[in-house]
């Protein structure tokens, strides 16, 4: 596999991932893809997936570069398609435009490209370089792997707990722990993911509508899912009461196999590849001990609840510290007062 020696590469690459960024949450079941057109070191062009998931970036990006298209370098987070669907492959599209170099973030593994794209661009005379940031355009794609991989959505997980990991008083009062500006990100995270989940517990205590409330951002809300196996949520419920404007998953006993496994299926099934998990504290412990989060999104509070609170996480069931399950502090920020650390299983 060719490997780029250019130092301009990772630069350009960056450029496509912070692209594919933008529409993370609004393409499922497709990818978020980023493309950025360059000839002699000059952006002609730059696209990302639409919402929906078509037009695909490279299409986006060769419209945007037009003739300039010919004899430049095409950086594309994720390999370009090579399948026919809706649309003709970015393949084709991009040989027919005069593209002369592709540089790749990561493979596609959806098996009707995995590797055919590539193929189909050196076959067709191009330079095709793979593997740059690849890390990154992994982790960017990590929803399409896992729906594709593991017949099951990418699980984030959000937690906003005090100093001492607690998420409300001994009386249950939760709101608010964290700030203006931590609660702000929280509605971004919505906004990044095809579907929010919360526990029976929190829709009954809170009453949620799950919906993105940034100014600018409103149509972006995710599909809501509520494991509900008792059927405790009434139908005058916020979420019930607005099903007709925001779609609603509702999981009760009536829908038979109501894991956690089960549930993840049947979301990927419908092509959602991105889940954010809010509450409460027992929905997340579940996720947490069937090993089933991918990414950790902690917020933590300047204040302290004590032992009477109610712990974010509830047991887990582990005897011994070699036991422990580690992870790995992805970044790390201040948001007012409070830090919001990523993190990520460490194996």
């Amino acid at each position: 596999m060719l490997v780029s020696t250019d130092p301009s590469d990772a630069r350009f690459m960056g450029l496509a991932l912070a692209l594919g960024e933008r529409h993370l949450g609004r393409t499922a079941p497709n990818p978020s893809v980023g493309c950025v057109i360059v000839k002699e070191g000059v952006v002609v062009g730059r696209g990302w997936t639409q919402a929906g998931g078509r037009p695909h970036a490279e299409a986006e990006a060769l419209a945007r570069a037009g003739e300039a298209a010919r004899g430049a370098t095409a950086y594309v987070s994720l390999e370009p398609c090579s399948n026919w669907g809706k649309t003709p492959p970015c393949c084709k599209g991009l040989v027919e435009a005069g593209i002369s170099r592709v540089v790749i973030g990561c493979l596609d593994p959806d098996p009707r490209v995995d590797g055919k794209g590539i193929t189909w661009l050196r076959e067709a005379g191009l330079e095709v370089v793979v593997g740059v940031r690849e890390a990154e355009a992994r982790a960017q794609n990590l929803g399409l792997y896992r729906r594709i991989r593991d017949n099951r959505p990418m699980v984030g997980l959000k937690l906003a707990m005090s100093l001492d990991g607690r998420i409300a008083t001994r009386t249950g009062e939760s709101k608010w722990i964290t700030g203006e500006a931590a609660r702000r990100f929280g509605h971004r995270l919505r906004a990044s993911h095809d579907a929010i989940m919360v526990g029976s517990g929190t829709a009954l205590a809170d009453d949620p509508e799950l919906s993105c409330r940034l100014p600018g951002l409103e149509d972006r809300s995710p599909v809501r899912v509520v494991m509900d196996r008792r059927g405790r949520l009434p139908t005058s419920s916020r979420l019930i009461a607005t099903a007709g404007e925001l779609p609603l998953v509702h999981v009760t006993a009536a829908d038979g196999d109501t894991s956690l496994e089960a549930v993840l299926t049947r979301l990927a099934s419908q092509g959602i590849t991105r889940l954010l998990v809010e509450g409460g504290a027992g929905l997340a412990t579940s996720f947490l001990g069937a090993g089933l989060v991918d990414r950790l999104y902690l917020f933590t509070a300047d204040c302290l609840i004590g032992g009477d609170g109610e712990a974010g996480v509830q047991a887990l069931g582990i005897a011994a510290l070699a036991d422990l399950p580690r992870w790995r502090l992805v970044t790390s920020r201040m948001l007012g007062p409070d830090r919001l650390s990523v993190l990520e299983p460490a194996t």
